[in-house]
């Protein structure tokens, strides 16, 4: 017991937010040690190579076949919503904006990188122990980024960029291993992420928000807030992250029917999650206004929940359901469990991530279990079961009913890894060695950025008319009673 409070006392000593030296070095030493883990481990895939051309001819195919031609569209998508999706989304603080896009920029650019080597050393590393890079492999390591972007949504405002590095460096990692075990020793399936990534990232977030609670951050109130244009720019983030999300769960499914099914799934959860979410909105909100904060990020969760069960047989229908509860219970966490988290529980998530992503990446990883298990041969045929779930290999054998089970396994361990691994490097960035600001000085661009100063407010054209009009007006009136007074 003494021990733990001689650490609390340790690390809630004053902040000092100089990170002249420690965030460079970390930058240049992570990224020296990536060039060398990359001229050691990584190389081009047969299709990325440049004896693709022998390749090609040896196997009679034409260069359209090239995975690049079917992946690359889907990429784009997710490379956008990575960096300008939820770059914006997390603009909405009135005096955040440049924290918010520009340390989402960096935890990506650095991530992408790790996420690479990661997963490459857990599912692509061959026979010479070289990682094999492609398109998917790409696509893979931004889902990998989603995930500490997800957990960065919690902390927004209150952790320095180089608690931000060693926030990604352990949630890359973790990611990788839960991943692993998820996909390739349990066995489930999970297109969308809602487990891996938003299940995990969700509460990875919310756990490491936990330990680094700041008791007196009211005293920073005045600035955890928006404004008009804040709000405007978190909804373009809102709005690109909407129209790609058919493409993130469906971007590494198999070619066909299931990359086909998965993008009308998300498509179909979407939509439905738009009308509750106003809907809600409207009835919690005094006179029946809406609140941007719901129409921002309670709008996206049907998108979410749909992760699991994108390339399953949900049938439209049933699309439209998830949706529809997704758009209440996220909107409806945003008005009562974010308030009562804050008070009750310690944990202060800025974006409400627990509301966007944890609960709905829960919600998808029940309804993949309960649509797996539910899967029959009258459904999908023999061979669209086999195939859609990958019964094949060792798996052979395996029923519906029995990955059912699986699904639900690997949403138990997306949150064991969460919630154990948040805790543990919650602790490691609780030390008072990482330049994160003090509880009177969060959500404040100018405690990293170099802020430009608010110019003095000039007249708009129509004040300037207005000025020019009245002054017009003055002057006729001075000159008609000059002239009347020049009769009398």
């Amino acid at each position: 017991m003494g021990a733990c409070q001689s650490f609390r006392e340790m690390c809630d000593r004053e902040k000092n937010t100089n990170v002249h030296l420690s965030l460079p070095a970390v930058c240049i030493v992570w990224q020296t040690a990536m060039i060398i883990l990359f001229g050691v481990f990584m190389r081009y895939d047969h299709e990325s190579d440049a004896h693709w051309v022998e390749h090609r001819k040896h196997s009679n195919l034409t260069d359209i076949e090239n995975d690049f031609y079917f992946r690359y569209p889907s990429f784009q998508d997710v490379h956008v919503m990575i960096f300008v999706g939820f770059g914006f989304l997390m603009t909405f603080l009135k005096r955040y904006s440049f924290g918010g896009v520009g340390f989402n920029f960096l935890i990506a650019a650095f991530g992408l990188q790790w996420a690479l080597l990661m997963q490459g050393w857990f599912h692509w590393l061959d026979a010479d122990g070289k990682i094999r890079i492609g398109i998917e492999n790409l696509i893979n390591a931004d889902f990998c980024v989603a995930g500490c972007l997800i957990a960065y949504g919690a902390l927004l405002g209150k952790v320095s960029p180089v608690q931000l590095m060693v926030l990604t460096l352990f949630g890359i990692t973790l990611f990788a291993v839960e991943e692993f075990i998820i996909i390739s020793v349990i066995h489930a399936r999970d297109a969308g992420g809602s487990m891996v990534i938003h299940t995990f990232g969700g509460y990875y977030g919310l756990s490491v928000s936990w330990m680094l609670y700041r008791p007196n951050l009211h005293q920073s109130s005045r600035l955890q807030g928006s404004v008009y244009h804040s709000d405007v720019f978190a909804m373009i983030g809102t709005l690109f992250l909407w129209m790609f999300w058919p493409s993130f769960n469906s971007a590494i499914c198999d070619h066909g029917d299931g990359q086909h099914r998965a993008a009308i799934n998300t498509y179909l959860c979407l939509a439905s999650t738009v009308l509750t979410t106003v809907a809600i909105s409207s009835l919690f909100q005094k006179h029946g206004k809406l609140d941007m904060v719901h129409i921002q990020n309670s709008t996206l969760a049907g998108g979410v929940a749909a992760g699991t069960a994108a390339e399953f047989m949900l049938m439209p229908y049933g699309c439209l359901i998830v949706g529809f509860c997704c758009g209440i219970i996220s909107t409806l966490g945003y008005i009562f469990l974010t308030p009562f988290m804050e008070k009750h529980l310690k944990i202060q998530d800025t974006c409400g991530i627990h509301n966007l992503h944890a609960m709905p990446g829960v919600v998808g990883g029940i309804v993949g279990a309960i649509t797996a298990a539910s899967a029959s041969i009258e459904v999908y045929g023999h061979e669209g079961l086999v195939n859609t779930f990958d019964f094949k290999d060792k798996f052979k054998d395996m029923v519906p009913t029995t990955q059912g089970g699986h699904q639900a396994a690997g949403l138990c361990v997306a949150l064991c890894f969460g919630i154990g691994g948040g805790i543990i490097v919650g602790a490691i960035l609780r030390l008072p060695i990482w330049g994160d600001p003090a509880d009177d000085n969060c959500f404040d661009d100018e405690t990293y950025w170099e802020v430009p100063e608010e110019e003095e407010s000039i007249p708009t054209i129509l004040q300037y008319n207005n000025h020019v009009q009245n002054k017009d007006i003055a002057e006729s009136n001075f000159t008609m009673e000059s002239e009347s007074r020049a009769r009398s």
